[in-house]
């Protein structure tokens, strides 16, 4: 499926505003982020099994926490998909995971029951260059492929903005 335009708009709109309005600040005052693990996308109702935000910007030693705000989805890493000895993880079905993430780098994670329904997500934490076009380069499945490129397509304009 290939996205509209309004709806790419959408998903990045959400993206940047997430990802401008961080969650709060942790005990040692990195940000924390906060991803919502959804059935339905709130702004696209037609987009199913979603990470909201589905791109965030983090820094080193920032927290990622990703909620169960619906049921039957988790939040893993996925080692083809993080940088060399970067921040594995893997929360349970239907429970919040907190994720605090030191080395830079591209991480995109999923819902493991649905990473093929295209339920993923990406991070981008710090200097991303180490990894960033490896894992572009990575082979998505299913409804992921094309939800990985929008994602792709997001991530290059808040870092284009960056620069």
């Amino acid at each position: 499926m290939k996205l509209t335009r309004r709806e790419h708009l959408a998903l990045m709109g959400g993206a940047l505003t997430a990802a401008a309005i961080p969650a709060g600040l942790s005990a040692d005052g990195h940000t924390v982020h906060e991803v919502q693990m959804l059935n339905q996308d709130p702004e696209n109702k037609r987009e199913r099994q979603v990470f909201v935000p589905s791109v965030v910007r983090a820094m080193p030693g920032d927290t990622i926490r990703f909620i169960a705000t619906d049921r039957g989805h988790n939040a893993q890493s996925n080692e083809d998909w993080s940088p060399e000895g970067g921040t594995e993880w893997k929360g349970s079905i239907n429970q919040e995971v907190e994720v605090t993430i030191d080395v830079d780098g591209a991480y995109m994670y999923e819902c493991q029951p649905h990473s093929s329904a295209g339920m993923i997500g990406l991070i981008l934490v710090g200097d991303v260059s180490g990894n960033y076009e490896d894992l572009k380069g990575q082979r998505f499945r299913g409804k992921a492929k094309q939800r990985a490129q929008a994602y792709f397509e997001m991530a290059d304009e808040m870092l284009a903005a960056e620069a």
